[in-house]
């Protein structure tokens, strides 16, 4: 399934719980003998990798509530357990379980934090 968003800017995206936005990488269409390979064959390989470009704010934990009145509203904030995929990111991804969107004629996959297999940070990697 694709999705065509027609919207100016990027940043009026937001991403919600465990979902994570990529921009995928340029597949290597040629191979290491030298033949080109089709786009459509690169594309239907069970791993991808990508660019996180915007990540949700994680998986929501439910309120602890000590009252025996469960009628009452609950006024306390919702809380994440924040996401290892950080913006920036290389992410190795399973790539049938995203969602292709276009958004200003380039190609995003929207995924959940679980199918990232692997993530590749650049900075401060073995600090």
């Amino acid at each position: 399934m694709s999705l065509n968003l027609d919207e100016k800017d990027l940043k009026k995206i937001v991403m919600i719980g465990d979902k994570v936005l990529i921009k995928p990488k340029n597949p290597n269409l040629k191979t290491s003998s030298g033949l080109y390979l089709p786009t459509t064959a690169v594309e239907k390989e069970s791993i991808q990798a990508g660019y996180i470009i915007k990540v949700g704010p994680g998986f929501p934990i439910p309120a602890i509530s000590d009252e025996d009145e469960t009628w009452k509203e609950n006024h306390e904030p919702v809380k994440y357990i924040p996401l290892q995929a950080q913006i920036g990111d290389l992410a190795v991804y399973l790539s049938k379980s995203g969602y292709d969107i276009e958004f200003k004629g380039e190609k995003f996959i929207i995924l959940s934090h679980s199918s990232i297999v692997m993530i590749v940070r650049e900075e401060g990697i073995f600090e």
